[in-house]
């Protein structure tokens, strides 16, 4: 039995209800709505908690409800820099959308941290087969990648 197939009508309304009330998915389709809930689930972070590491596989993101995540890299120097941290409303991973598929950052709970967790392998998936679904993802995704690229471009800018 997969995993779907034990959530209740209950459990998946929940669920879509949390997807709807983050600005990640806005105006995102109804239709799409319970193929989301559906490779949903809720999840929990303690303070310190290491979400996952630069080079561990991106099968999955997460949209923050409560809590803050720190997002690292290694510098030439051998040490972590900072990226960004994000808070409630923002989204957590992308790398599960681009080959190879693979964290090139690792995130830290800064404090305990509530998110919807969602199964990208498998909506990555679903976008394949169904591009309406597909767009309207990538979409979301790539306001995502354009706002950190932007972040990341001014914070060099501030170096100066």
């Amino acid at each position: 039995m997969g995993h779907d197939e034990t959530k209740s009508a209950a459990d998946l309304e929940g669920m879509a209800k949390r997807i709807r009330q983050h600005p990640f998915f806005a105006d995102f389709p109804e239709q799409f709505i319970p193929t989301l809930a559906a490779n949903a689930m809720p999840v929990e972070f303690d303070k310190g908690q290491i979400i996952f590491d630069v080079g561990d596989l991106a099968n999955r993101f997460y949209l923050i409800e409560k809590g803050k995540i720190r997002l690292e890299a290694e510098g030439p120097d051998g040490q972590n820099v900072v990226l960004q941290v994000l808070e409630p409303g923002q989204v957590l991973g992308w790398s599960w959308l681009f080959p190879p598929h693979y964290w090139r950052f690792s995130a830290e709970a800064v404090e305990p941290v509530q998110a919807v967790f969602l199964y990208g392998t498998r909506l990555r998936e679903t976008a394949e087969a169904d591009p309406a679904f597909g767009y309207q993802l990538m979409k979301r995704a790539a306001h995502i990648v354009i706002e950190r690229l932007q972040d990341v471009r001014q914070k060099l800018i501030d170096r100066r």
